[in-house]
């Protein structure tokens, strides 16, 4: 394409035109008469082009041969180009039909090297365009390429950048096509102006269109981007250029240094992120040590967390790791995310102990805690350095590190589990119950194994009483402990001779529905009635009978009876007789022997009474030895009632008349 900076020659077809009033033509127009006459590559009739038809000659009239003829005194003119008569045209006069008119009646055809010498000469922009829209409107010429491109040039120039823009979106319509010069002539325009946005939205308008954007659309991009220091705006683009030309944006960068431009940190800034996305780490590294190495900061520092995702995504951890190096060289503040990237994934690759120096520097200098953290330390980081130190007897070192992570609101479940279960195995259960109430309070749910693990750290410490808490905490949270745990609780503390705290996890136990532990069951109510907690014992028997579960009460009854507490076993028996319990005779007889053996008559009359009312037999062998007891205690009256309900006389509740009443049936 010849340069659009000159004018093209121009080139009409070879016609032969006589205009009678050419004479008439003001000497302004300083015309050559030949060439006004004859086409503009200088042939005439005589002498036709190549390969042209030939003419024949025809005889002149006298009144054709004067002007030919006529010699002019003085210095001869030079011819003057038909462009700069129509440009001259139109700068002296006004855009007119006139004008119009005057311009077709000289150049009765036109082309497209007159077209584009008159944009090109025109006195200024107003002109360029109104010739550009009347030779097509007018239906002269069909506007090409290269005139397309020469009036967007002239518009950018003027600052009319809406038509250049209008101009540069319509030429489908014409039939001819776009091509990136096109665009980036509006886009270096619009950035000449200051307008950058709009410098972006052609440039991104050229995808939407499916116009290819070269290594010269984005270096017009940039130049615009940071003629107005828009550096983030700049990187963004790059990096584009890197999800669609990374070896080009390389070799520019490369040859930029061979001509000894050193980049500076703009040009990093830029690289760098555009390097990782497209994969080119090895390039991204090399660039980094050439930094460290100049002592060039990128203007975003940002950029190290792309480079250290980046680097640990490909596997290579210890170029990740000289990513942090080269931040502290570069005296550019490290943050707790920066960390959080290389502890999770050292300990994704198993490599523990270089996680754990990692996280001896962040806790050590309480980077969680800086306030100008702009990265933090994700879940996917702290929880798998928290799980193992607490599953490697380092659960203290680990609660340090989590609470500074919940000073900057971290309150992960699986983080404060953990600790829980790394504290019980440790056999620190208390420091694992403040892990528990911290939770509590903060409303982090609590997890049923953490539980688990925490009474059986309390039961092995001999802490029976703290593991029932525990325990009870655990069911307030909606977790179901397994029966082998309450029997571990209930066991524990019945061993310590806590007998009545046992019997509250009982109870707790029977409400939730677990039966089995029975066994354990007899034995905390037989230590209630023992120790006296009747009451308590009873309540216990009324709650497992409500559940399905009655005890053996006759085992009870011979137990209480044998060891003397009698008063107990009489409640018991009463229990027994209202609820029309299945108690055998045999335990009725030994509570009866008892009571009599300790000298309480009227407790042996009165559940007597109460046996024979029911319908109960009365061979009982000791009745003549309970009313000869009565009798000699005074007690006549109750003495003579049981002798006549044992002859099947009046019943204990019987008329003052005197009345029988048939015995109750069993």
């Amino acid at each position: 394409m010849a340069p659009i900076s000159i004018s093209k020659p121009l080139k009409l077809k070879p016609r032969v035109y006589f205009y009678p009033n050419a004479l008439r033509i003001g000497s302004s127009y300083s015309l050559h008469f030949p060439r006004f006459f004859c086409s503009t590559d200088g042939q005439t009739p005589e002498n036709p082009p190549p390969n042209s038809d030939p003419v024949q000659p025809r005889k002149e009239t006298k009144m054709e041969q004067t002007p030919f003829q006529r010699i002019p005194r003085g210095r001869q003119r030079n011819s003057e180009k038909i462009e700069d008569i129509i440009c001259r045209m139109m700068a002296n006069r006004a855009w007119t039909t006139r004008l119009q008119n005057s311009i077709r009646t000289l150049v009765p055809e036109f082309d497209h090297n007159l077209v584009y010498n008159v944009l090109h000469r025109a006195k200024n922009s107003e002109h360029a365009l109104q010739f550009f829209r009347w030779v097509e409107r007018a239906g002269l010429f069909n506007h090409d390429r290269e005139t397309h491109l020469k009036i967007i040039e002239i518009l950018g120039r003027a600052s009319k950048l809406n038509h250049a823009r209008c101009i540069l979106l319509d030429m489908p319509k014409k039939g001819v096509e776009w091509d990136e010069d096109m665009f980036v002539k509006l886009i270096d325009s619009y950035g000449k102006k200051g307008i950058v946005q709009e410098s972006v939205k052609i440039f991104d308008k050229m995808k939407e269109l499916g116009l290819e954007r070269t290594v010269k659309s984005y270096d017009v991009l940039f130049k615009v981007i940071l003629r107005r220091g828009r550096y983030m705006m700049a990187k963004r683009y790059f990096n584009k250029m890197l999800v669609e030309r990374a070896d080009d944006a390389l070799r520019l960068f490369e040859e930029m240094k061979s001509f000894d431009i050193k980049p500076n940190a703009v040009t990093y800034t830029v690289l760098l992120p555009g390097l990782c996305d497209a994969g080119k780490l090895a390039e991204a590294q090399n660039m980094l040590k050439e930094m460290v190495e100049r002592y060039i900061a990128p203007k975003d520092n940002s950029i190290f967390l792309k480079l250290l995702t980046s680097q640990c995504a490909s596997g290579d951890l210890d170029a990740a790791a000289n990513v942090l190096k080269a931040m502290i060289r570069l005296s550019i503040p490290t943050e707790a995310g920066h960390y959080g990237v290389l502890i999770e994934n050292f300990c994704k690759a198993e490599m523990f102990d270089q996680a754990i120096k990692l996280l001896d520097k962040l806790v050590e200098k309480e980077i969680i805690l800086r306030p100008q953290n702009s990265v933090h330390v994700e879940a996917s980081a702290y929880n798998p350095m928290i799980q193992h130190l607490c599953h490697n007897g380092q659960t203290g070192k680990a609660e340090i590190f989590f609470r500074q992570l919940m000073k900057t609101g971290a309150l992960d479940p699986i983080a404060f589990n953990n600790l829980i279960c790394g504290h019980s195995k440790e056999g620190n259960p208390d420091s694992a119950f403040e892990i528990f109430k911290i939770m509590r309070r903060r409303e982090v749910p609590r997890d049923a194994d953490a539980y688990k693990l925490l009474i059986e750290s309390y039961l092995r410490k001999g802490e029976p009483a703290d593991a029932k808490t525990a325990l009870d905490s655990m069911i307030e949270d909606g977790h179901l402990p397994a029966s082998s745990l309450f029997r571990s609780v209930m066991e524990s503390l019945f061993e310590d001779g806590r007998v009545q705290t046992a019997s509250r996890v009982m109870k707790s136990m029977v409400e939730k529905g677990v039966k089995e532990n029975m066994d354990l069951v007899a034995k905390v109510l037989e230590a209630l009635f023992m120790r006296g907690h009747v009451e308590e014992a009873l309540g216990r028997i009324d709650l497992l009978m409500h559940s399905g579960c009655a005890p053996n009460f006759d085992s009870l009854l011979s137990v209480l009876s044998e060891k003397g507490k009698t008063i107990a076993a009489l409640k018991l028996l009463d229990f027994c007789l209202e609820r029309d319990c299945i108690v055998d005779f045999s335990s009725y007889e030994k509570v009866l022997d008892a009571l009599l053996a300790a000298g309480k008559t009227l407790n042996a009359y009165s559940l007597l009474c109460k046996i024979l009312a029911k319908g109960g037999a009365t061979d009982w062998k000791s009745c003549e030895d309970l009313i000869a007891s009565l009798n000699q205690e005074g007690n006549t009256k109750q003495a003579d009632i049981l002798s006549r309900m044992i002859r099947g006389g009046e019943t204990a509740h019987g008329s003052k008349k005197g009345k029988k009443q048939s015995a109750v049936p069993s």
